[in-house]
């Protein structure tokens, strides 16, 4: 289980998260929403070890202590994150790209089975393993970005913004995929702003604003909630 407690994140004077606590289990997803600017990056990244502010309060996986560890003992203790952008390596092939997300000592004896569990999520790399990165569609970048963090055999997995810039049919492919990931028994904890997609796959999920969680329920609960529907869901209330 990923255990966040009491985690607040300050860039200078300001505060961009203030006290967020949370949990995510292995095999569930769970979904944070909220407005651009609300805190949702600061929070993967302070949990990931990423962060450029000062951090302060908790972070645990399966009760081991995140908090103060360098980024490489995180992916070591089963955390990986997928940062908005992607963060691939562009010149690179497919099949460099994947094989460098085993590099961790955790994955190196499952490396063969982690990248079968790839190439059965996202079948259109299998035939694309020699194909330069950056020659690739936005959404065939971003299977290979979630295939390189999977390769690190995760516990949980951290993914900010996964469906920004895709079109409409690539976006209900990468839902889709994200609940098969969870299938296997992966923890995910996914920052989306396609709140109606993100509900439909979810278990969990928290709203964040001005840096706090200010609401929390099940899936079902939140997409039913007038108040979320009228802030996230585009619908009205009147």
């Amino acid at each position: 289980m990923l255990k966040v407690q009491d985690i607040s994140v300050s860039y200078g004077l300001h505060e961009a998260l203030h006290g967020v606590s949370l949990t995510v289990d292995r095999g569930e997803i769970v979904v944070i929403l909220g407005a651009n600017g609300a805190g949702k990056s600061s929070l993967l990244r302070a949990i990931a070890g990423i962060s450029d502010g000062k951090v302060r309060g908790a972070a645990s996986l399966n009760a081991q202590t995140l908090t103060e560890k360098k980024p490489d003992s995180i992916v070591e203790t089963g955390l990986a994150l997928v940062p908005e952008g992607r963060g691939i390596f562009g010149a690179l092939s497919v099949g460099e790209n994947l094989t460098l997300g085993a590099y961790p000592a955790r994955a190196r004896a499952a490396e063969k089975e982690n990248l079968a569990k790839v190439l059965e999520l996202f079948p259109k790399l299998k035939d694309r393993r020699a194909q330069i990165v950056r020659t690739m569609s936005g959404g065939e970048q971003q299977m290979v970005a979630i295939g390189r963090a999977i390769m690190s055999n995760p516990d949980v997995l951290l993914l900010d913004e996964p469906s920004l810039g895709l079109s409409p049919i690539l976006c209900q492919e990468l839902f889709h995929n994200l609940a098969k990931i969870r299938d296997t028994g992966m923890g995910v904890l996914l920052v989306e702003q396609n709140a109606r997609q993100s509900l439909a796959i979810a278990d969990r999920g928290y709203l964040i604003e001005n840096g706090q969680i200010i609401g929390a329920g099940s899936a079902l609960e939140l997409a039913n909630d007038p108040a979320v529907q009228k802030a996230y869901l585009g619908a009205s209330t009147s």
